[in-house]
């Protein structure tokens, strides 16, 4: 069969699959991965907040994928790059400087990653009719939450498995990132054999349309910026997640960390059970609820109970630390509540970017949104592990109760048109 008509089954799932999997790597599996080893939450909330920052410059670079080859080119280059990373993790694992080496080949990654989301996702609208981007989007979404579970679940909670086998932190997890680079090295000749060579991806201009092109990306900067009201934007965009952002760092080294330091001391086998795979479903189907309640209401009557799921349940990691239960069935279902709260109110978030960068220029604005929303999860995260280390686990998780209040304020402060995101009747 013809690669331009072979059937989108054939690669959107694997493709989206192969998105995800490295930005759950870059950002959770580093963080279990790091407590395992010993390292400090300070030192593991500082340096890994750091690897958002490739998300954060995203729109800066992404004309690169325009100016040269063509998206389905860049597409397997990059993956077959995230799978030598994989693989450089595995090999820096055994080694005595493994955090400063290790560090080293996530920023690679994270570049790497970054950069295949732009590729693939400007791949995805060239090779595919309208009609079927619409159909297929809910497919897109599946599988990189898919892939999502399946890192922050199955493969901590193979880690897990793997070190009590062995009785090494060090083997086991060398030996997660040898599968995880033979899995991407395998996915990314299947793309190289199966994706398809749409007419309209065309090889880029090169350096001659540099000039032109960059004068084109100031001006859509620039328009970004003159939008009404855009303080407000961007302060609802940076500390929409402020209290989230302090969280996420320190849930995986909370549940792993020992009793006797405030924590629940879970095995890692456990963590994958319980904030990995229950969790994270909880997470995704939060989303869906919160899609369909903004379609039914819209987001202006949506936003304040969203608002509410986003931020109230953060207080079943102060009751965990409080109470220490055993029981991994009860901290899996505060986990879940928490977790499925996240996933109602980040739609609030995300169709609000769509409402901010609706306009001629829709796409790139989105990207900017993007990069923001990237920014207002590492700055809080860069300290958030200081903070831990010296107030505990108890003041830390009553601290982000508090630290709710900006986001509460900005909510407050932010326009959006009646009726925008319902669906007509």
């Amino acid at each position: 069969m013809n690669t331009a008509e072979r059937s989108p089954w054939a690669w959107i799932p694997t493709l989206y699959f192969a998105q995800g999997i490295p930005y759950v790597v870059v950002m959770t599996l580093s963080v279990v991965l790091y407590k395992n080893l010993g390292i400090s939450n300070t030192d593991i909330a500082l340096y890994t907040s750091w690897l958002y920052l490739p998300w954060v410059i995203k729109p800066l670079w992404s004309p690169l994928a325009e100016l040269f080859g063509t998206k389905r080119s860049w597409v397997t280059v990059l993956q077959f790059l995230v799978g030598a990373a994989l693989a450089g993790v595995a090999l820096t694992i055994p080694t005595e400087k493994v955090f400063q080496l290790s560090l080293a080949v996530f920023w690679l990654m994270a570049f790497a990653s970054a950069s295949h989301d732009i590729a693939a996702d400007g791949y995805y609208m060239l090779a595919l009719p309208q009609h079927s981007q619409a159909a297929f989007v809910g497919v897109r979404s599946t599988f990189y939450r898919l892939a999502n579970i399946g890192g922050q679940g199955g493969l901590v909670y193979l880690a897990g498995e793997l070190t009590e086998r062995t009785g090494s932190v060090v083997e086991a997890w060398t030996a997660v990132f040898w599968v995880l680079g033979g899995l991407f090295v395998v996915l990314a000749a299947w793309h190289a054999l199966v994706l398809p060579t749409p007419a309209a991806d065309v090889r880029g201009p090169g350096r001659s349309a540099a000039r032109g092109l960059a004068s084109e990306f100031f001006a859509v900067f620039a328009s970004f910026f003159r939008k009404p009201g855009i303080a407000v934007v961007l302060g609802f965009l940076l500390l929409y997640r402020f209290p989230e952002a302090q969280l996420l760092k320190l849930a995986s080294p909370f549940l792993l960390d020992p009793i006797e330091q405030g924590g629940l001391g879970l095995s890692t086998k456990a963590v994958g059970i319980a904030y990995g795979t229950v969790g994270l479903t909880a997470l995704t189907l939060g989303g869906l609820a919160g899609g369909w309640v903004i379609s039914r209401i819209g987001l202006k009557r949506a936003l304040w109970p969203l608002v509410l799921a986003m931020h109230v349940p953060n207080v079943a990691f102060l009751l965990l630390a409080l109470t220490h239960p055993t029981s991994l069935a009860v901290i899996s279902a505060a986990l879940a509540v928490e977790q499925f709260g996240y996933g109602l109110g980040f739609t609030a978030y995300l169709m609000y970017m769509i409402h901010v960068a609706d306009g001629p220029q829709k796409t790139a604005h989105y990207a900017i949104c993007t990069g923001f929303m990237a920014l207002g999860m590492m700055i809080p995260g860069m300290w958030s592990g200081w903070l831990q280390d010296h107030i505990g686990y108890v003041p830390f998780f009553a601290w982000v109760l508090v630290a709710t209040v900006p986001s509460f304020v900005m909510a407050a402060l932010i326009k959006v048109p009646e009726g925008f995101g319902k669906k007509a009747e």
